[in-house]
C-alpha cells in the first residue's frame, strides 16, 4: 500500500506540475497574440506589461492571494513543505483507497494555482492596450492579483461564503477550469479599465464611423493564439487534479479531446460568420473565434461528447464575432477583443454548464456569474477610479500619438522599420 501511494502521489503531483508549466507557456500566448494586435508602436510596452504582471501575480499570490482563497487567511503558510509520514497515514487510513481525492504536493497546487492568476491578469492587458500608463497598470495588477481574484475564487473554488450571505456550492454553481472564475472575471476587470480610460484616438469620429486600426504583426497574433490553444490542454486538463487511476485518466483525455474540439469549431464558425458579414475571410475573427471555444469549453470540458463540444465551441465562435461587433457600436474600444471572447463568451460557458452536468443548476450558473461579474467590475471600477485620481491612467494625447514603446520603455521592437534608428 504505501508503495502505491507513493506511486500515485508522484503520478499526481507531477500532472499538476506540467499542466501547471503549460498554462504558464499561456504567458508566452497572451504576450505574442497581445503584440502582434497592437500597433509596432506599442509592442515593447505591452510586452513589458506582460512580462511584469506575471511576475506581480506569482508574488502577491504567494503573498496573501492563495491564503485569501482557501484559508480565509491573510499570509500564506505551510505550501513550503510536506509531512510525508503525516500524508501516508492520511492515504492509508482512506476506506476508499484509490478512488479517493488527489494526492499531490501542496508546492504543486500553489504553483498550478498562481499560473491561473496570471490569465487572469493577461486578459486584462490587452483590452487597455495602446492608451495606458504602464505604472498605473501595474499598480492595478498587484490588487488584482493580491486581493480582487483571490476573494472571488475564494467564494467558487474555496467554497467560502459569499460576504457570509450565501454558498455558491450550494446553489448548484459549477465552473470545472474558470469560464467565470478566471476568464469572465479578467473581462470583467478589463470592462471596468476599458470604461473609465476611454477609446484610443482615432477609433472612433464624431459622426459615428468606426475606424479599424489593424495590428502590426498578424503572423505573431497567430503563433500566440496556437501557444494559447496548447496551454489549454494544461488549463483544462489540470483541472481534473488527478491522474493516478483509471477514471481519472480516461477523464483527463476526455477533457484534452473536448478543448482540443471545442476551439476547432470555434474558429471555424467564426471564420464563416465573418466571411458572411464582411465578405472576408477575416484573420482576427478566426484567431478569437478559437480562443472564444476555448473560453466556452472551459466551464465543463468532462462531460460533453465531443461534438457536443464542437457545437459549443462553434455557438462561441459566433458569439464573439456578434459581441466584439457591438461592442465597438457601443464605442467601447478593445484592441485584441478581451472582453468579447473572455466576458461574453465566458458567460456563455457558464450558462450551458447544467445541458450535460447535472449537478449544476441553472439558477446556481446565473448566480455565480452575477456574482463573479459584479464584485470584480465594482471591485475594479473603484481601483480603477482611486489610480486614476491619484496618478492618472491614461497617457497624453502626444504620447499616444509617438507610441508606448519609447515614452515608457525607450526601445522599439522593430526599430529598423520604424524609422528612428539612423
Amino acid at each position: 500500500m504505501e508503495q502505491a501511494f507513493h506511486l500515485q502521489y508522484a503520478l499526481d503531483t507531477f500532472y499538476f506540475l506540467v499542466c501547471g508549466a503549460l498554462v504558464m507557456w499561456m504567458a508566452a500566448g497572451f504576450s505574442m497574440l497581445e503584440a502582434g494586435l497592437v500597433r509596432a508602436k506599442n509592442t515593447t510596452e505591452i510586452l513589458t506589461k506582460n512580462i511584469a504582471l506575471y511576475a506581480i501575480a506569482c508574488i502577491m499570490y504567494m503573498v496573501c492571494g492563495y491564503a485569501i482563497m482557501y484559508d480565509g487567511g491573510i499570509f500564506l503558510a505551510g505550501i513550503e513543505s510536506v509531512d510525508v509520514d503525516a500524508t501516508l497515514g492520511e492515504f492509508a487510513a482512506r476506506e476508499d483507497g484509490f478512488a479517493g481525492g488527489a494526492v499531490y504536493s501542496a508546492a504543486s497546487d500553489f504553483f498550478f494555482q498562481v499560473v491561473f492568476v496570471a490569465t487572469a491578469m493577461s486578459i486584462v492587458s490587452g483590452a487597455v492596450a495602446e492608451r495606458m500608463k504602464l505604472w498605473a497598470f501595474l499598480a492595478f495588477a498587484v490588487v488584482m492579483t493580491g486581493i480582487i481574484y483571490p476573494l472571488e475564487g475564494s467564494w467558487t473554488w474555496g467554497g467560502q461564503d459569499v460576504f457570509g450571505l450565501y454558498n455558491l456550492g450550494d446553489l448548484g454553481f459549477s465552473d470545472f477550469a474558470g469560464s467565470g472564475i478566471v476568464h469572465m472575471a479578467g473581462a470583467a476587470a478589463a470592462l471596468a479599465g476599458v470604461l473609465l480610460l476611454g477609446a484610443r484616438k482615432g477609433k472612433y469620429t464624431k459622426e459615428g464611423k468606426i475606424n479599424a486600426i489593424p495590428g502590426a504583426n498578424l503572423p505573431l497574433a497567430t503563433l500566440g493564439t496556437f501557444i494559447l490553444w496548447m496551454g489549454w490542454f494544461g488549463f483544462n486538463g489540470g483541472s481534473v487534479l488527478k491522474l493516478g487511476d483509471i477514471a481519472n485518466a480516461n477523464s483527463v483525455a476526455m477533457v484534452f479531446l473536448n478543448t482540443n474540439a471545442a476551439a476547432a469549431g470555434g474558429a471555424v464558425a467564426a471564420l464563416i460568420l465573418a466571411r458572411i458579414l464582411f465578405k472576408k475571410a477575416d484573420l482576427t475573427m478566426a484567431l478569437n473565434g478559437a480562443l472564444a471555444g476555448l473560453v466556452a469549453i472551459t466551464a465543463e470540458p468532462s462531460t460533453p461528447t465531443a461534438l457536443q463540444a464542437t457545437l459549443f465551441g462553434a455557438i462561441g465562435g459566433l458569439i464573439v464575432v456578434g459581441s466584439i461587433v457591438a461592442l465597438d457600436k457601443f464605442r467601447i474600444d478593445d484592441p485584441v477583443g478581451a472582453i468579447s471572447v473572455h466576458g461574453t463568451v465566458g458567460l456563455f460557458g457558464l450558462l450551458i454548464v447544467p445541458l450535460t452536468n447535472s449537478g449544476a443548476t441553472f439558477s446556481g450558473q446565473i448566480i455565480g456569474a452575477a456574482t463573479i461579474f459584479f464584485w470584480v467590475f465594482i471591485a475594479s471600477l473603484v481601483v480603477w477610479g482611486i489610480l486614476k485620481a491619484a496618478m492618472g491612467i491614461r497617457v497624453s494625447e502626444e504620447d499616444e500619438y509617438q507610441g508606448l514603446d519609447m515614452v515608457d520603455c525607450g526601445l522599439e521592437a522593430y526599430p529598423d522599420f520604424t524609422g528612428s534608428r539612423k
